[in-house]
């Protein structure tokens, strides 16, 4: 049963959104709905106390080391902020990223990879993986990372781990999917069972980004929709997703896809909660228990 703060700041959200409709948000160009998005998240985020934030250019890209202190010296996430492939940034997802590897006791490496339109399928795939190939060239091997994204950010940790199986290079440790959008056709039950009660997603808005995603190729692009994949080989994976949004369908094919593959995979499906809501950090218990539950996961597999 999800909790009693919960209801209320679903409540908010419904009516930031139809506030944000009622002034043409929609109609807005790419450059100004980023504008927008990360001064609303310059006004809302926090990151955890006495969190470091070093920036980096690593091949041309924008990239920065979170630091939070360490309990797992040595160990990185590499993490892959969402927003349909199309917006959003560190401004946007540092909080979130921070929290994850405070709760994990390691460091977090967040990358900026390109945006469509103007970067369209590949380009957010061969940055992500360009940035774990800097990593290994750091010195860390393949056991010493682990992926980490919510919504678009989760499709790349998979699309990007898939280049590197195909490829025969060394996978990271495991994969963390925060709302995981996989299933670029929409073609899940929860699309339309859930269309109504989703507080921030929108189907239309959702095809749209996908289209302007993949450019000319199909939406059913094995790397463009991993649950077209065959997963086999992947790392295990950690699952979170709620009933409120209309990507839970894209979570649980994820997850018995993997199985099918024999992925070692965990999926957990929140009552009541919707898109990232692990996004609200401190201000909502589901945040904190699942950050808490994610860095769990993610100590499990480096103590392994």
């Amino acid at each position: 049963m999800s909790s009693f703060q919960s209801y209320f700041f679903e409540k908010a959200i419904k009516l930031s959104v139809k506030k944000a409709v009622k002034k043409g948000i929609r109609e807005r160009g790419i450059e100004e709905k980023r504008e927008m998005l990360d001064m609303a998240a310059s006004k809302m985020g926090k990151l955890p106390k006495n969190c470091q934030v070093v920036p980096l250019q690593l091949d041309g890209l924008y990239a920065e080391w979170l630091a939070t202190g360490t309990t797992l010296p040595g160990k990185v996430v590499l993490y892959l902020h969402g927003g349909g492939y199309a917006l959003c940034s560190a401004n946007t997802h540092r909080p979130l990223a921070a929290r994850i590897g405070k709760a994990a006791g390691v460091n977090v490496l967040f990358p900026e990879y390109r945006l469509a339109p103007e970067h369209p399928f590949p380009a957010a795939i061969e940055d992500a993986v360009n940035v774990y190939r800097w990593l290994l060239k750091q010195g860390y091997t393949e056991n010493d990372i682990i992926f980490a994204g919510d919504s678009a950010g989760g499709g790349l940790c998979l699309a990007t781990a898939l280049v590197l199986r195909d490829q025969n290079e060394p996978l990271p440790a495991g994969i963390v999917c925060l709302s995981p959008w996989v299933d670029l056709t929409s073609s899940g039950e929860s699309y339309q069972k859930n269309r109504e009660i989703d507080p921030y997603l929108s189907v239309k808005a959702v095809m749209e980004a996908a289209r302007m995603y993949a450019g000319t190729e199909s939406l059913d692009h094995p790397l463009i929709s991993p649950i077209f994949a065959d997963l086999t080989g992947l790392p295990p994976l950690f699952i979170q997703s709620g009933t409120h949004e209309i990507l839970q369908s894209d979570a649980s094919m994820l997850a018995a896809k993997a199985k099918d593959a024999n992925v070692n995979v965990s999926i957990k499906v929140w009552d009541g909660m919707w898109h990232v809501w692990q996004i609200s950090g401190d201000l909502l218990p589901e945040a904190k228990k699942a950050t808490r539950e994610i860095g769990q996961f993610i100590k499990q597999i480096f103590k392994t």
